[in-house]
């Protein structure tokens, strides 16, 4: 259920190529400056304190690099780092077990951990603050509570939608810190670094490309990177150009603003279906056949960043802008 993390040993390209090409240390952390800095001090504090690092929630949209923070933060503290989906933790045992494992100073990152089933989300709150398990054995007038000391550790939670936290584990973070899309400079030093990684020469005018269209996450910047160099493998060229990007554009069906082909789906669907709204997130989650919870977190995030789409009061409907992209496509 749990995945373990030894942070000492750097992974190979070989090996592991994902982990490659995520930063090995702070500097090497593109982006979320105020973000990095916070947790940076925290890190140092718990070094000099000689004891586990403040609990921490990471807030923003997917592919930001949260995950990738987390690693850095054991590393740096020279700690274990376990990786759990909250979706992942479906009874109250999973999760003590998966704590009770934990060695001191451990990291535990909970993915989506506003997902977390309230039931299971309870244990974690004096497992947070006195690092203790509290367990009610039986039901009713022979009920009892079995108390476990826990390790002292450090729980990172990771959210795309911290609105949806209760209020008692949420106030239980020590620090709140939310992640924002990335400026296209940043997601240029981003691809210009994975594709010395990679053994690719990029051209500017081919690293600006991927920026402008990877929607301000280096997940998709990656995505779209991994292609280009497919395309100059097959090719027998190390040295990537504009032909490379766009002919990678065109295989993932990114368009100039950097929508794919859902993204389109949404606002021709909204058009056609809806005349451009107000439209409510049910009707069109079943226009779609696709989760509502998807729409909400992938998809209407960078929609709502470029000024496509709006949130009213009586539901979603397309701006301007985003009709005349639709109708000219």
């Amino acid at each position: 259920m749990s995945e373990r993390i030894v942070t000492g040993e750097s992974t190979s390209l070989d090996r592991d190529q994902e982990a490659q090409l995520r930063p090995q240390n702070f500097s090497e952390y593109i982006g979320q400056t105020r973000v990095v800095e916070n947790i940076d001090l925290m890190v140092k504090s718990a070094l000099v304190r000689k004891s586990a690092m403040d609990h921490v929630l990471l807030s923003g949209p997917p592919g930001l690099g949260k995950t990738s923070l987390a690693m850095l933060i054991a590393r740096a503290l020279g700690s274990e780092l376990h990786l759990v989906s909250g979706p992942a933790i479906e009874k109250k045992g999973d999760l003590a077990a998966v704590l009770t494992n934990l060695k001191p100073h451990d990291v535990l990152f909970i993915d989506e951990i506003h997902r977390l089933h309230i039931t299971v989300e309870e244990i974690l709150y004096s497992a947070m603050e006195d690092f203790r398990l509290d367990i009610l054995i039986g039901q009713g007038a022979s009920a009892r509570t079995m108390q476990i000391d826990l390790t002292p550790f450090t729980l990172i939670g990771a959210t795309t939608r911290s609105g949806l936290l209760s209020n008692p584990l949420r106030d239980r973070f020590m620090a709140h810190l939310n992640f924002d899309f990335y400026e296209p400079d940043q997601i240029a030093q981003i691809i210009l670094n994975n594709s010395k990684k990679m053994k690719i020469l990029l051209s500017d005018v081919a690293k600006m490309q991927i920026a402008q269209r990877s929607r301000g996450t280096p997940r998709i910047a990656n995505r779209i990177l991994r292609r280009v160099r497919d395309f100059a493998l097959v090719k027998g060229n190390k040295d990537v150009g504009l032909p490379e990007v766009q002919a990678a554009l065109r295989l993932l069906d990114i368009d100039n603003l950097g929508l794919d082909s859902m993204d389109r789906k949404i606002l021709t669907v909204m058009k056609d279906y809806y005349q451009g709204g107000p439209v409510g997130i049910d009707a069109l989650s079943a226009t779609l056949g696709e989760d509502k919870q998807t729409i909400e977190e992938v998809y209407e995030p960078y929609l709502l960043k470029q000024g496509l789409l709006l949130r009213t009061p009586r539901g979603r409907m397309l701006s301007e802008k985003a009709i005349e992209h639709v109708t000219n496509y």
